[in-house]
């Protein structure tokens, strides 16, 4: 039996959740606030945070008074949802004119599409001895966070994923469990699936084993849940479909976003153990092996594999595109070596969620916003940080030959001598046109540096930059997104790649997809440095979106009104290898940083030495592996092109019915593949030499501590 399974929602434990109306305070709050903002800006644009802040201050209801600088630790992940991403609580449990005690407290967070994100966060009820009270609904009861809690090191975290299923997707999972995997199968659901009055089924089980599949222990702390509506629902919460919810009454301004999940990312011990055991009871299959080696960010390896469902949506629409969650994709990571975040969060707190990836429409605006809001408000979230070289960085060659030069047949001639273009960089760096890693200050416009060259060029150069004004400083303000730009070119208007760099948004390429992502500072966390998981954002832009973002009359662009509209693919854009290795190495880069600020506050001159030497060699792999993780992409998306031209062409043939496994364009697309597929593997092998070499260099440093 094929399983018809989608997201439904995550169930976090907390330390603490707050009264209801404590929430909805806040969300008055910033509904009033951006009622009374007089912003024109258009959407995407950063706001003017001196004047949101100012009119923050000056709201009498505002919770502002002496509020401490910013930091990511130590906050109440329900108001930072609130303010930061402009969900609201739209449940609760128990209902606040309940006549029963319960043993925990639970608000239901939800993005502005109720068919969205739904975020369920639960603590234990301090008010009362919640180890003597037993709930009617087991997924609130009061053993299952003490359970977490004891399996995690204590820690707050990600407890539940939550599938919805088809008539019969429970039953049939309960008994491929019972057959498979008895073990996962929790003490209170081992006769079955739960009904709760009659409309709701509900299963839990047991996520992971602690080792091994069948041969270890089962994992008590993450599970995964299946609701299946077994009645006409009309006693159901309209959103959340778990039972026991109360619907609380949300107001969502127009300047909230909605959000639909991607995928779920978990590490694991054994992760060829947790993807059989996902193939054995819902017929998940690997869909992205990232294999030993490839991931690499200094000595730190994992490996990872992308495992999920065949989802049958198929649509012309980006919207039905966007909000479809039909689509499973559950990342798995298991740590190769005895350094690095996975195996740092596995001997910190255990297996268990690594972080929650959903969808937006526009993430330019959505993280600008996000940005902007914590500054005003003092909630919200920050975002890994992402140094200026993924994007761009002048150098003195770029001012000899300009930007992409060798790919610009109209560049037959340098655009200054090497003398000139030394001159003008030296400017550059005195007059703060660039920041010490000479990327260029994005908040300078083109008068702005115009001015200043005009004004310090040395009289010795002034009349070759004069006759070569423009080119110099379009190549200085190209150089802020340069590498994007030789991935994308006109794809994007220049507002947007600066949208980007100035938001720290990561991109990646996959055949004509595109891929944005960032991913936030952790979450859940009590004290800074500790492991914990994070949320990652992305916007998934298909071939034939990519020109409604530049030049909407290019004859290449897709015609909305066009009634043979292609088909958009379920996770087209991928899962970037160029983001995934980004992503590993910036989480390393963030953890020397913090290092770093550390040892810089406790006057240890020497261990922020050392904490600056291991941020600038994770700093110069990424460099490294940069373009080579072009040719990687590259070489995947041709021998993808080739892959579709050969079924296509065997499929024409299957239906004249003839045989031409060996006709000559057949043969010809063949050789494109495996000529593409070997570039590939030379490009595999020349990331892993890098990251060997990096790999040797982190050592030698650690070595040197010792």
């Amino acid at each position: 039996m094929s399983l018809d399974i989608k997201f439904s929602h995550i169930h976090c434990y907390v330390d603490h959740v707050a009264d209801v109306n404590r929430y909805k305070d806040l969300e008055v709050c910033i509904n009033d606030f951006h009622d009374r903002f007089d912003d024109n800006n258009e959407p995407g644009d950063a706001i003017d945070v001196y004047k949101g802040s100012q009119l923050w201050k000056s709201m009498a209801d505002s919770p502002n008074d002496d509020q401490p600088e910013f930091t990511s630790n130590g906050r109440d992940l329900v108001k930072q949802l609130i303010a930061g991403f402009g969900f609201r609580v739209t449940g609760c449990y128990p209902d606040t004119n309940a006549s029963f005690v319960s043993g925990t407290k639970s608000v239901l967070v939800t993005a502005k599409d109720p068919n969205g994100v739904q975020i369920l966060v639960s603590s234990l009820n301090e008010e009362i001895g919640s180890e003597h009270c037993h709930d009617y609904y087991l997924h609130f009861d009061s053993k299952n966070i003490r359970k977490f809690y004891n399996t995690h090191a204590g820690r707050q975290g990600i407890a539940v994923l939550a599938f919805e299923v088809g008539w019969g997707g429970t039953e049939e999972v309960f008994k491929r469990y019972s057959r498979m995997h008895p073990d996962l199968l929790p003490e209170e659901y081992k006769v079955g699936p739960r009904v709760y009055d009659g409309e709701v089924m509900v299963l839990e089980v047991f996520a992971y084993y602690e080792g091994e599949k069948q041969v270890s222990d089962p994992d008590e702390g993450t599970r995964l849940r299946f609701l299946e509506i077994v009645g006409d629902g009309s006693n159901l919460h309209e959103l959340c479909k778990l039972p026991g919810i109360a619907p609380v009454h949300a107001k969502f301004n127009s300047s909230c976003h909605s959000a639909y999940f991607d995928h779920w990312v978990s590490n694991v011990v054994s992760r060829t153990g947790f993807l059989d055991t996902l193939e054995d009871t819902l017929q998940f299959t690997p869909k992205v092996d990232f294999n030993a080696g490839v991931v690499a960010a200094g000595e730190a390896q994992i490996e990872s594999t992308v495992t999920g469902n065949s989802s049958m949506m198929s649509t012309t629409e980006k919207d039905v595109a966007l909000k479809d969650q039909s689509q499973i994709y559950l990342p798995i990571n298991n740590a190769l070596t005895e350094v690095g975040h996975v195996h740092g969060f596995l001997e910190e707190i255990g297996q268990g969620v690594q972080h929650i990836a959903s969808r937006v429409d526009d993430i330019i605006s959505f993280v600008q916003q996000a940005n902007d809001y914590r500054k005003i408000f003092n909630e919200g979230f920050t975002f890994l940080n992402i140094p200026r070289s993924y994007y761009g960085v002048l150098t003195k060659d770029m001012l000899v030959q300009g930007c992409s030069r060798e790919k610009d047949p109209k560049h037959d001639k340098n655009i200054l001598t090497p003398e000139c273009a030394a001159a003008i960089f030296d400017v550059c760096v005195s007059e703060n046109i660039l920041h010490a890693d000479f990327s260029v200050d994005v908040t300078l416009s083109r008068v702005d540096i115009t001015k200043i060259l005009d004004s310090t060029v040395p009289s010795l150069h002034m009349d070759e930059y004069s006759a070569k004004k423009e080119d110099v400083v379009d190549t200085i303000l190209r150089s802020r997104y340069v590498n994007l730009y030789n991935l994308l070119k006109e794809h994007l208007t220049e507002e947007s790649y600066l949208g980007i760099v100035k938001n720290k948004i990561l991109v990646d390429v996959q055949g004509e997809d595109l891929l944005f992502q960032i991913f936030t500072s952790n979450i859940l966390q009590r004290t800074p440095g500790e492991e914990s998981p994070f949320f990652e954002f992305i916007q998934r832009v298909c071939s034939s979106q990519i020109c409604s973002k530049t030049n909407k009359e290019s004859s290449s662009c897709f015609n909305n009104s066009d009634v043979n509209k292609p088909l958009l693919k379920p996770g087209c854009g991928g899962f970037g290898i160029r983001n995934f290795l980004t992503l590993f190495l910036s989480i390393e880069v963030t953890k020397s940083m913090l290092e770093a600020s550390r040892a810089k506050e406790h006057g240890d001159s020497i261990a922020y030495e050392n904490a600056c030497r291991k941020t600038q060699i994770l700093t110069d792999q990424l460099n490294e592996s940069n373009p080579i993780l072009t040719e990687i992409s590259d070489a995947m998306t041709a021998e993808g092109v080739a892959k579709e031209k050969i079924a296509e062409l065997l499929l024409e043939l299957e239906v004249d019915g003839l045989d031409g496994d060996e006709s000559e364009e057949i043969c010809y697309w063949k050789s494109v593949m495996e000529k593409e597929a070997v570039k590939k593997m030379a490009a595999n092998e020349k990331l892993m030499d890098c990251n060997s070499k990096y790999q040797r260099l982190m050592k030698k440093l650690r070595e040197s501590l010792v």
